[in-house]
């Protein structure tokens, strides 16, 4: 079968809930609701926008000094706020690794999944790996899937239940499962259970709760050749991010290609961005490669 091959930029863009205010010289400046944070992007090469002023105004402020990590706070930011995109809720929780809990970048991918869920007419069970605090997870429930999600993280697992609830998605079919994404695949080849949409999310390198170790050198591959014996008779999406220095979205395509070729459809894969609200420039976040039957 024949499978279309398209190349994209998939841009976030700013909206009452979130906004990229500037970026350069090694940081980003964003607004998550009514707080500004500022903290450290590889990825801004170029020069600031905004005056250094601009920059000082930000409520939190993440800091690298002998050694030691963390955020600087103004008096009136919170520890943790909610904000929404669309209908998906998430606890902004600025964290001591300068995340806050949630990706913006990946808005689009959220609501292609819940666009090609809707469109597919027919129940449709996701699973989601290394599912951090569960903005795709929540895309497939509000779009009337059945998600299984995988993170080896127990804390990350319990913070994406908390955004599930602040979505109105608590009672909807999801398993919340604390495990090694590897070890689930395995298992569930042994099972003989199915899948009519895998996600992953993988990093370049981490560890599970067990001390397992992940490289993604060693490991992507054989990950994705198992999650292919998994996948359902009439599959309908298999979605891949990445955020490891040193891949392009064209090697996401590659590796991901032999898994689905043979059922036609759409390949889609490219870089994952955010655009200044002000300048209209692009700060790359991360690429992407994604299939739909």
């Amino acid at each position: 079968m024949i499978m279309e091959l398209k190349h994209s930029v998939l841009k976030t863009q700013a909206s009452a809930n979130y906004e990229l205010l500037d970026s350069g010289d090694g940081e980003k400046l964003e607004r998550y609701g009514e707080y500004v944070l500022r903290r450290p992007d590889p990825q801004a090469l170029w020069k600031k926008s905004l005056s250094e002023d601009e920059w000082k105004k930000a409520d939190g402020y993440f800091f690298r000094e002998n050694g030691k990590t963390g955020w600087k706070k103004s008096v009136s930011m919170p520890n943790e706020w909610q904000i929404s995109f669309d209908d998906l809720y998430f606890n902004i929780k600025p964290t001591a690794f300068k995340h806050t809990g949630v990706f913006p970048e990946q808005e689009s991918n959220w609501k292609w999944i819940k666009e090609v869920v809707k469109k597919s007419g027919r129940p449709v069970k996701i699973l989601n790996l290394f599912g951090y605090t569960g903005g795709a997870t929540l895309a497939g429930l509000s779009a009337g899937a059945e998600v299984t999600h995988i993170d080896a993280s127990k804390s990350t697992i319990t913070w994406a239940k908390e955004n599930a609830v602040l979505s109105g998605l608590k009672d909807m079919p999801v398993r919340w499962l604390v495990d090694d994404a590897r070890k689930f695949v395995t298992r569930e080849i042994k099972r003989g259970n199915k899948y009519d949409a895998i996600i992953m999310d993988p990093p370049s390198f981490g560890r599970g709760g067990k001390g397992e170790v992940w490289e993604i050198e060693g490991d992507m591959m054989k990950l994705i050749d198992d999650c292919a014996k998994i996948l359902s008779d009439k599959p309908l999406f298999f979605l891949i991010n990445g955020y490891a220095s040193g891949y392009s979205a064209e090697s996401y395509k590659n590796i991901l290609s032999p898994t689905v070729e043979k059922y036609g459809g759409e390949m889609e894969f490219g870089e994952l961005t955010i655009e200044e609200s002000k300048s209209g420039r692009l700060l790359p976040c991360g690429i992407f490669a994604r299939w739909n039957a």
